[in-house]
């Protein structure tokens, strides 16, 4: 986990040069989450669901504070924690027994 943080921050450092808003970024970050919600993840039964949900508001506030390298982070561990959320419902739902 540590090394995808500094994955992330490297990215962000990098990413920071850029001038404008993520806007990529946020939009690929709003379709992984409500992908993973199509998949079944939900507020408060998915850690990594209420965290995609958390860092894409830390995200928008940091929009709104022109805060682009922040925002653009931010967004990007959204998608990560969605992406995740996305495979453990995609996983659960496998496990499941069949209905009868």
């Amino acid at each position: 986990m540590s090394r995808l943080i500094v994955v992330l921050v490297g990215v962000a450092c990098l990413l920071g040069c850029s001038t404008g808003p993520p806007v990529q970024e946020m939009s690929d970050a709003r379709q992984a989450i409500v992908a993973a919600a199509a998949a079944g993840a939900a507020t408060g039964s998915s850690p990594e669901y209420d965290a995609a949900q958390a860092a894409i508001g830390r995200a928008e506030r940091h929009i709104q504070a022109q805060e682009y390298a922040r925002a653009r982070l931010a967004a990007l561990q959204a998608k990560h924690h969605a992406a995740a959320a996305l495979a453990n419902a995609q996983h659960a739902d496998a496990s499941a027994p069949p209905p009868h």
